[in-house]
This record gives C-alpha cells, sequence and structure tokens, in this order.
C-alpha cells in the first residue's frame, strides 16, 4: 500500500484522504499551519507540522482549497501522487497529469488533458477534448463543454456551466452557478446568466 502525505489539512484535505484510503493509499498525515485542522482532528490524521516546513516525502499531494496557497506550494518537494476516487471515471484516452485530485462521481470524457496539481470535483464534467490548466479548480458539479480551455490558476464554481469550444484565462474566477458563452480574458471574474464581468 503506497504512503501518501497531505499538503493542507482542512475541508478540502478530509476530501482527498478518505478518497485516498479509498484508492488504496496510507495516508501518513497533513502539512498545515493549524496544528487542530479539520482533516487532523475529524480524521485523527497525525499533523506533520507547518505548511513551511513541508519535507519531502515519498509520495504527496496538495490538498488544499485555496487556488493561490497551492501555487505558492508548487512545485512539491516530493513525487506529486494522483488521487482518483474509486467512483470517478477517467477514460483510458483522456491524460491526467501528475497532484491531480478527482472527486467522486467525475467524469473526464475522451481526449481531454487535465494538467498537473488541478482539482475536478465531485461530480464535476470534464467532456471530450476539454484542456484543464495546471492547478485550475473544477468545482462540485461545474460541466465544461467539448473542447473548452481553462486556464491555470482558474477556478470553476459550483455547478458553472462552459459552453463548448470557449476558452477561460489564466486565474480567472467563474462564479457558482455562471453559464459562460463567450471567451474570458485572464484575472477576470464573471457570473451570473449569461456570465458577465464585475
Amino acid at each position: 500500500m503506497p504512503e501518501l502525505v497531505l499538503v493542507g489539512g482542512g475541508g478540502h484535505a478530509m476530501v482527498v484522504a478518505e478518497a485516498a484510503e479509498m484508492a488504496g493509499f496510507q495516508v501518513l498525515g497533513a502539512f498545515d499551519d493549524d496544528p487542530d485542522a479539520a482533516a487532523c482532528r475529524l480524521l485523527r490524521l497525525r499533523h506533520l507540522g507547518p505548511l513551511r516546513s513541508v519535507s519531502r516525502a515519498p509520495l504527496c499531494i496538495l490538498a488544499l482549497g485555496d487556488l493561490k496557497v497551492r501555487r505558492r506550494m508548487l512545485p512539491l518537494p516530493g513525487v506529486a501522487a494522483r488521487v482518483v476516487h474509486p467512483r470517478a471515471i477517467a477514460h483510458a484516452s483522456a491524460r491526467v497529469g501528475p497532484g491531480v485530485y478527482i472527486g467522486p462521481g467525475a467524469v473526464i470524457h475522451t481526449f481531454a488533458e487535465i494538467g498537473p496539481h488541478a482539482i475536478i470535483n465531485s461530480g464535476a464534467i470534464v467532456e471530450h477534448e476539454c484542456v484543464v490548466g495546471e492547478n485550475a479548480h473544477i468545482a462540485p458539479g461545474a460541466a465544461l463543454g467539448g473542447r473548452a480551455r481553462i486556464g491555470p490558476d482558474t477556478l470553476i464554481g459550483l455547478g458553472a456551466r462552459v459552453l463548448p469550444g470557449l476558452s477561460i484565462g489564466r486565474g480567472c474566477t467563474i462564479g457558482a452557478g455562471a453559464v459562460v458563452i463567450r471567451d474570458v480574458p485572464d484575472k477576470s471574474t464573471v457570473s451570473g446568466v449569461p456570465a458577465k464581468r464585475r
């Protein structure tokens, strides 16, 4: 059974920890600035120290929800593990990078590409030939139409929809429930139906 260390100990870490155990990892503990972080307290994971003390581990995964904090932690000091919940579907032709988390009920379709350290959260759908950039987060229930492109460090919010073939830039935030009907430039925040810049 491969051993795994979590970088982060909050709510997202709890989700990653349980998925990792279901996928056959032994979770050794979590690094977090809060010794009483949720994953340590509720799942009784060992607190391994603050984030600044992350040391080389055989296998580790970013288990932080905040994309900016995640970006500061890259590159990871150890080998980046990929955690795929047993109830997720990743098609054989899809390419999934190192350090990726794929939650329960998520679907990664034909020839989709998921960049390193991305989060494809519970029930998210990444359709055929989509490209999801490094450290992007596709939140629970969000859906990307075929050939959509999502830039690095971008959050696609809860239940948001991105129409086929659109490009979302780097460092964007797409609000919960938004329906994106046109390309979104770098570092933009959009929300609503149809989605508009705020």
